[in-house]
């Protein structure tokens, strides 16, 4: 069993940076790669950034390539999203979530995320 708590959401203008944590809880936190994803009002839950077990392959969604970075830091139990040149369309609910897959393709996947957390909510305002 995986726990996750994302932090660092909030208000911010366009152009700001923001980075979001995610701690995890148990032993076996650098076994699962780790995603991000995000959730609009009105929207689904989009794929946004993943992370391997052993942080050496990230993928991302064309609509944050370039501007997001995802990193992990396996003695901290941490995944951590950095969100820069924020616009008013990053405006969303983001989640984290493990997955026992490797396969980054499968990464993008909201059905192979094992475990969920609770949300972060980010608001960038124009």
């Amino acid at each position: 069993q995986v726990q996750l708590v994302e932090t660092g959401g909030g208000l911010v203008q366009a152009g700001d940076s923001l980075r979001l944590s995610c701690a995890a809880s148990g032993r076996t936190f650098s076994r699962y790669s780790m995603a991000w994803f995000r959730q609009a009002p009105g929207k689904e839950r989009d794929f946004v950034a993943a992370i391997t077990a052993s942080g050496g392959s990230t993928y991302y969604a064309d609509s944050v390539k370039g501007r997001f970075t995802i990193s992990r830091d396996n003695a901290k139990n941490t995944v951590y999203l950095q969100m820069n040149s924020l616009k008013p369309e990053d405006t969303a609910v983001y989640y984290c979530a493990a997955s026992t897959t490797g396969i980054m393709a499968f990464l993008t996947r909201e059905s192979r995320m094992n475990y969920w957390g609770q949300g972060t909510q980010v608001t960038v305002s124009s």
